[in-house]
């Protein structure tokens, strides 16, 4: 039987650093059409819901994700984990990739060669984030975490800490013995292409001017080799701390 893989886009309109980042306009669409739209390019996701919160804030999030086609989750604001488990279970999915809705420069073609790898061994976890970041090589704001709807009952059923529920998948890292960190040929770990603040804002306003046409035709390899020919591009958030658990 064919296992069913699910993306989970976790999104809320309610952000410390940059609320209402997620529907933020980028070339005239928002951020949360661009991550679905390039999301939708991976070839081996069957399904893709956002799981957003029951928060009435939130309520234009989850009428902005149904027009663009896909499933929609509301859950608990705090309780990330529940939230997850919750969306996977109503989809009944067999593999979860977890991805964050503050990733307008997702990489389609890097999903499909993690869940490629996630389903030809025998890993708990397929990661190129994770929590050792001496493992990373890959830019922030391309996190994808792939791993078992069975390991996600668990952190959710199991689960001791606060930090356990708002972030997912810290329970899980800290029970799997068998975690694969997928590489970048090249470390660009020093990147950063997540959408947090308004430097963050501002890089990828830059990046989307000189490099969208309207379609999603731009992957990682036309991004970074835009942020090395443009070493200043890269300096507008380079100061920029990634917020800790």
């Amino acid at each position: 039987m064919a296992m069913k893989t699910v993306a989970i886009i976790q999104a809320r309109m309610g952000s410390t650093r940059l609320p209402g980042k997620v529907l933020m306009k980028l070339q005239g669409r928002t951020v949360l059409d661009h991550v679905i739209a390039r999301v939708k390019q991976a070839k081996l996701i069957d399904e893709i819901i956002v799981a957003t919160t029951t928060l009435s804030e939130d309520d234009v999030l989850s009428e902005e994700a149904k027009r663009y086609g896909v499933r929609v989750y509301r859950g608990s604001s705090d309780n990330v984990l529940s939230r997850y488990y919750e969306a996977a279970m109503e989809a009944e999915a067999d593999v979860v990739i977890r991805i964050t809705s503050d990733c307008p420069l997702i990489d389609p073609f890097v999903i499909d060669q993690m869940i490629e790898t996630y389903h030809n061994n025998r890993y708990d976890i397929v990661t190129n984030a994770g929590q050792d970041l001496s493992k990373r090589t890959f830019p922030r704001g391309l996190d994808i975490e792939i791993f078992s709807s069975e390991l996600l009952s668990d952190a959710f059923n199991n689960h001791s800490e606060d930090y356990h529920i708002e972030h997912v998948t810290p329970y899980m890292y800290e029970k799997s013995q068998n975690v694969y960190h997928h590489i970048n040929p090249i470390n660009a770990s020093n990147y950063r292409l997540t959408l947090d603040t308004e430097e963050d804002l501002e890089l990828i306003t830059s990046i989307y001017k000189k490099l969208y046409t309207g379609t999603h035709s731009f992957y990682l390899s036309e991004i970074l080799n835009l942020l090395e020919n443009n070493p200043d591009l890269s300096i507008i958030n380079s100061h920029i701390e990634q917020k800790k658990y």
